[in-house]
């Protein structure tokens, strides 16, 4: 334990979070979202904002049933009455509307779904200017692009037609009103008008964590909804949710590209992987969060390892891992 009662080994990532990433200032009001599961992180992270201000608080409550379920309404509440907050949860509060409603009321934070001790150790341990200097040039590549089509060997060949949605960075820098990102963070995302194709996930999903090396996910995508999946085990989290919100279940909601040049290998976090220099991830489900329109009870991200990304029909160069010291 240091000083503030941080575990040793959490914290310079749990410093990185306050200081960097959110920049707290001593005047400032802080809300750490936690729950059962995630109280070490939560209480390291409450520890290290108390060490700032002494408007700081923490809401824990039992882990969510699913990505996307809303928080209990005090928790809620309590996210749009501060100047900051981090949510370290089981589930994600990502693509809900209490995270919505606080960024809009001017809150700044970032969301830790499925966060572990491990992930957050590695994943913080990053220098977050220059993943934002990733995020900004892979930005100015790809941002007028009318059309992206992304391919790998695994048979992925699917075409994205962005329309009038825009680009959105996660760079895990939140200074401003308003602000969001995940934490770990790294990646540049849209949510596109329409795809059709087919993509092919080796990397990690969902409900599996990082796949074996001779599986894969496969999926067939037409005019901006998955009409086929390869695997029972996520057909069935596709279905489920279909129950309540039928075809919107469907939706192919997100595609993004990793710009976190200090993950050099996969390690079976989504929340980690997606954020991975170099890779692919492509969701289903939800995109209202992220400039879509489509409400769903379900964000379902696939990962892809070895992705050619083409802008308008010419390929561009992805960020790629730094070499480990």
């Amino acid at each position: 334990m240091d000083d503030h009662g941080i575990p040793s080994a959490l914290a310079s990532a749990v410093n990185t979070a306050i200081e960097q990433c959110l920049d707290l200032s001593t005047d400032e009001s802080c809300l750490i979202v936690t729950d059962d599961a995630r109280e070490t992180i939560g209480t390291a992270l409450y520890a290290a904002a108390a060490d700032v201000t002494d408007d700081v608080s923490i809401m824990q409550y039992p882990p969510g049933a699913q990505h996307g379920e809303e928080p209990p309404a005090a928790v809620a509440a309590a996210m749009t009455a501060v100047d900051a907050f981090l949510a370290p949860t089981t589930k994600s509060l990502s693509h809900t509307r209490a995270r919505g409603n606080a960024t809009d009321a001017g809150a700044r934070g970032s969301t830790l779904p499925g966060i572990t001790e491990a992930v957050f150790t590695t994943g913080l341990d990053a220098d977050y200017e220059a993943i934002a200097a990733e995020c900004a040039d892979l930005l100015a590549t790809i941002g007028d692009a009318s059309e992206i089509r992304v391919t790998s060997p695994q048979g992925t060949d699917i075409t994205f037609e962005p329309g009038d949605r825009e680009w959105l960075s996660d760079t895990g820098l939140v200074h401003e009103p308003g602000d969001f990102s995940n934490l770990p963070a790294g990646e540049v995302f849209i949510s596109p008008e329409t795809a059709t194709g087919r993509y092919v996930v080796d990397g990690t999903m969902m409900p599996y964590g990082r796949l074996d090396p001779d599986q894969t996910l496969s999926f067939e995508v037409e005019d901006g909804y998955v009409t086929e999946v390869s695997d029972d085990e996520v057909r069935s989290q596709i279905e489920t949710a279909a129950e309540t919100v039928g075809r919107d279940a469907y939706n192919l909601a997100e595609l993004g590209i990793g710009t976190n040049v200090g993950v050099t290998d996969l390690v079976g976090s989504v929340l980690l992987d997606e954020k991975a220099a170099g890779t692919v991830h492509i969701a289903i489900g939800d995109d209202a969060g992220i400039g879509g329109d489509t409400d769903a009870p379900l964000h379902l991200d696939g990962i892809l390892t070895d992705p050619t990304v083409y802008a308008d029909g010419e390929p561009i160069e992805l960020p790629s891992p730094s070499p480990a010291e």
